[in-house]
């Protein structure tokens, strides 16, 4: 048995129309934990009714997934055979303009935080805004307490003034838990300084397999995305890159409209979908995670680097932020 045998494997980011046959995809691809959005554009309240369907999920399909609320539960997961849900938010809008809310969604077990979603909001200004003014003193207080409640903060979607701030401010590491490299001009994706700059703080780079991020686009390849962790493995090092994956399996051109949608109902935030984007080729699915580990060994990766990337360096990041 090879260490690879038994690897960990975390996605930084599914947002999926989740249901059984989804949970069973993510169980074929051998996924132990992913990050799983539940709220985008929803207020306090929506935000409320995602979690209790969660809640409803976790009972009914326990024989597949369970809930996360520390890096414990990912490890029990996988002595179990089972997926572990970690919920995670796009946006701040679900705390409205209350932060003490906070603390409920934790105890809840939303564990992954991002601060703003393309645009404009309380708390500073997503990648799609026209001008970037930085972190609001909400948006100060706002991390002060994410920090004091261990929720690790995302900066994927923000804008880059708004991350460097938010970088400085924050008293723990924090992460772009689905982004790519600047391979490709686009707003998602963060330049070889951005890059730096959270691995010099400590933060963690997930890396999206989204073929709109990607030089090939649609006709990217597994192989494509395993070139382009090199790139950010040689930028911020082995030991600071994971996976998230960005998949949005079973989601249809609606939803995507409802994404680029300033708060989901406005002017458009980011270029419109005409159609679904497909994933790579060799990762249509989430049942194909297990295809990066060929392609790896394929690239000459030693089976630590492998293991790393799949999911220990999520783990030990995850760790330091959360505790146990």
């Amino acid at each position: 048995m090879t260490e690879l045998d038994d690897a960990i494997r975390i996605d930084g980011l599914v947002i999926a129309r989740f249901s059984r046959e989804v949970f069973e995809d993510m169980a074929r691809g051998g996924i132990t934990a992913a990050n799983c959005t539940c709220s985008v554009w929803h207020d306090f309240r929506e935000t409320m009714a995602e979690i209790a369907r969660w809640k409803h999920w976790f009972a009914e399909h326990e024989s597949l997934i369970t809930q996360v609320h520390g890096t414990a539960d990912i490890l029990r997961a996988k002595r179990e055979g089972r997926v572990g849900i970690i919920l995670g938010w796009q946006n701040t809008s679900a705390i409205e303009n209350d932060i003490s809310s906070l603390v409920l969604f934790r105890d809840l077990g939303v564990r992954i935080v991002q601060l703003t979603y393309n645009s404009q909001n309380l708390v500073g200004s997503g990648c799609w805004e026209s001008e970037d003014g930085g972190l609001s003193d909400f948006g100060r207080h706002a991390i002060e307490e994410m920090n004091r409640l261990g929720i690790l903060i995302d900066l994927s979607h923000v804008g880059p003034k708004t991350s460097d701030e938010a970088i400085r401010h924050s008293r723990a590491p924090v992460a772009y838990t689905h982004c790519c490299p600047m391979l490709k001009q686009h707003p998602r994706n963060k330049t070889d300084e951005q890059l730096r700059t959270i691995a010099d703080a400590g933060g963690f780079v997930g890396f999206a397999s989204y073929t709109p991020f990607l030089p090939r686009g649609e006709d990217s390849t597994v192989e494509d995305c395993v070139a382009a962790m090199d790139y950010l493995i040689n930028l911020v090092g082995e030991e600071r890159v994971g996976i998230g994956t960005d998949w949005v399996q079973d989601q249809d051109l609606e939803f995507f409209h409802y994404l680029s949608r300033d708060k989901g109902r406005g002017r458009p935030t980011a270029t419109p979908q005409s159609r679904v984007p497909r994933m790579p080729k060799g990762l249509e699915t989430l049942g194909d995670f297990g295809n990066f580990v060929p392609a790896m060994e394929r690239a000459g990766w030693s089976q630590t680097r492998i293991s790393r990337v799949l999911g220990r360096n999520w783990l030990a990041f995850l760790e330091e932020v959360w505790g146990a």
